[in-house]
């Protein structure tokens, strides 16, 4: 018998079409130890499933009975990417995203009492993570519930149901359920950890600490895994959830090669992005447990029902039960060029292009406040063209990390995209902004007459540092812009313009965040856009965007330099 060739990349370059013909998302070259894998197969399809009626003859469902082949694909290839000869695992990390009601529960907890069984370290400790002492109840009743249904396990196994943990007897392993919210999470002796909903993760400012302390453990342990199972994000994925999100999409399409293989049970994204997603001929596609614990009635009486209650309704149904992910157009009350942001046909990559191809330049500022962003919105129109080119820049005083924890993990995404910047002092934002309009300035490209346009409210310290004995900017070239409905004739300016693709935008993440936090509001014939009805989310770079619409709409004239050729401007 030859030698086994065993190739452990795991991309699916084809993942869409085996999405749609609803084939295994298990790459096809992958060779795994089948002793190990159908070991660990029978181990998994004997234990009883503790949450589903029994049969009629008393008999409990066996996971066995009740799962269907895409659980025994991803048993097999977590198990049977172990090779026994220099105990390590091949494939050390997996990535499950599968939308409510698919058995993410029952199938965590059997895999962490196999993985109990099958394991070979003395005193190994198998961790499974619960974002909430919620969930991490559920687990260990579904985890103890399997070892009570089995009579042998009921010997195999020690209980505390008090600590969540189950002792193997002989091996002295011991599967501890922990919540995130509760308990202190260490994992720097963990072999095996599976974490539950990582989604709900996103909100906690410690989050990326508990995952690199837990992923520590690995190293030490090349016979481990980590395993994560989770639905998509209620909201836009931010922190450590986008970040895993990502990684697995990049592995999957191979722009990476890792360790890890990612299991993710998403359409493609023009069926995503457009109403397709809600044709029933798709709903079996990504939801494998379609006919079995996934009732079809039921999510076709859920999407009436959601569609009648309204967009916010349809989103919180499509991310959890369709694994769509919520971007900027799910929203009922959402700005109406929403729809066409990400549409935009190019991109201006810097502020240096902004520059070299206006014609002329005005700026918005916005917010400013402690726990508040500064935003800033360098507007131009194009040279020939007219079209207008943006872009956006913010700063937050680092107490905003604190103040609001529940946006703390969006913006040091922002930070690491390089749109925003945390300030130790206040004041170090005004003259950050005040450093970028004297360049416009400079550059002869400031418009000529009224050029920033601040909120009204907000105007002080931005009118002292720029009219400073050091900078000298004259004091009638900044405008207070009246806020509220006064805004109407800016924000229908820039929804056409939008629309029309003629408003080209940098493509940030920072300004797709706040348009999604923006909330319309019609007052009478006057659309308002606020702060206050967009709740905890920023917006304040938005909001700096209309400001400077409101003077480019005036159809400014540049104040000009010392020179006026195009090479030599910039």
């Amino acid at each position: 018998m030859g030698l086994v060739v065993r190739d452990w990349r795991t991309a699916l370059p084809d993942w869409e079409s085996r999405i749609l013909e609803r084939k295994s998302l298990i790459p096809p070259n992958l060779r795994l130890f089948d002793a190990e894998a159908e070991k660990a197969l029978r181990i998994f399809k004997r234990l009883k499933v503790p949450d589903i009626e029994p049969h009629a003859n008393g008999e409990y469902w066996t996971h066995g009975e009740a799962c269907d082949e895409w659980v025994f694909d991803l048993v097999r290839v977590v198990f049977g990417s172990y090779d026994a000869s220099i105990r390590r695992r091949m494939i050390q990390e997996y990535f499950l995203l599968v939308p409510k009601k698919n058995g993410k529960s029952s199938v965590a907890a059997a895999i962490m009492v196999t993985a109990a069984i099958m394991n070979r370290r003395p005193e190994a400790e198998l961790l499974l993570i619960a974002p909430t002492k919620k969930i991490a109840d559920i687990a260990f009743k579904q985890a103890h519930g399997i070892i009570k249904l089995d009579t042998e396990l009921k010997k195999l196994f020690h209980p505390q149901v008090h600590q969540r943990t189950l002792t193997h007897r002989r091996t002295g392993a011991v599967i501890m359920i922990k919540a995130a919210d509760k308990d202190v999470i260490t994992g720097s002796k963990a072999t095996f950890i599976l974490v539950d909903e990582t989604h709900e993760f996103a909100a906690k400012a410690k989050a990326a600490d508990i995952f690199t302390e837990i992923r520590g453990s690995l190293a030490s342990r090349p016979d481990g895994f980590m395993i994560q199972i989770t639905t998509q994000s209620k909201d836009p994925p931010v922190g450590v959830f986008k970040d895993e999100l990502q990684t697995a999409r990049d592995v999957r399409d191979g722009k990476v090669v890792l360790p890890l293989l990612p299991i993710l049970y998403e359409l493609p994204y023009k069926i995503q992005d457009s109403e397709e997603w809600q044709d029933e001929k798709f709903w079996p596609m990504i939801n494998p447990n379609y006919g079995r614990s996934v009732d079809p009635v039921f999510l076709t009486t859920q999407l009436i029902k959601a569609k009648r209650t309204g967009a916010a309704a349809l989103a919180l149904l499509a991310s959890q039960h369709f694994n769509i992910e919520v971007g900027l157009r799910l929203r009922s009350d959402r700005w109406a060029g929403a729809d066409f942001w990400e549409k935009t046909p190019e991109k201006v990559s810097s502020f240096e292009e902004l520059l070299r191809r206006s014609e002329v330049v005005v700026v918005g500022i916005d917010g400013g406040g402690l726990d508040d962003l500064l935003g800033l919105a360098v507007l131009g129109r194009e040279r020939k063209t007219g079209r207008w080119l943006l872009w956006c820049r913010a700063w937050a005083h680092k107490i905003v990390l604190v103040r609001r924890m529940e946006i703390a993990n969006a913006l040091l995404d922002f930070v690491k995209e390089g749109t925003l910047t945390i300030v130790e002092k206040p004041g170090e934002d005004v003259v950050a902004v005040a450093d970028i309009v004297m360049t416009i300035e400079e550059a002869g490209k400031l418009a000529e007459g009224p050029a920033i346009a601040v909120d009204a409210a907000g105007i002080g310290s931005i009118v002292d540092e720029l009219t400073s004995e050091e900078r000298g900017f004259e004091k009638d070239r900044i405008v207070g812009i009246a806020q509220g409905w006064k805004l109407n004739g800016a924000i229908k300016d820039t929804e056409r313009k939008v629309a029309g693709g003629e408003l080209i935008h940098d493509g940030s993440k920072l300004m797709a965040w706040c348009i999604g936090n923006a909330k319309a509001e019609q007052r009478g014939n006057a659309v308002v856009i606020n702060k206050q009805a967009s709740g905890t989310g920023k917006i304040d770079p938005l909001m700096a965007l209309f400001d400077a619409v409101s003077l480019m709409s005036m159809n400014p004239e540049a104040a000009g330099s010392a020179y006026e050729e195009e090479d030599v401007l910039v």
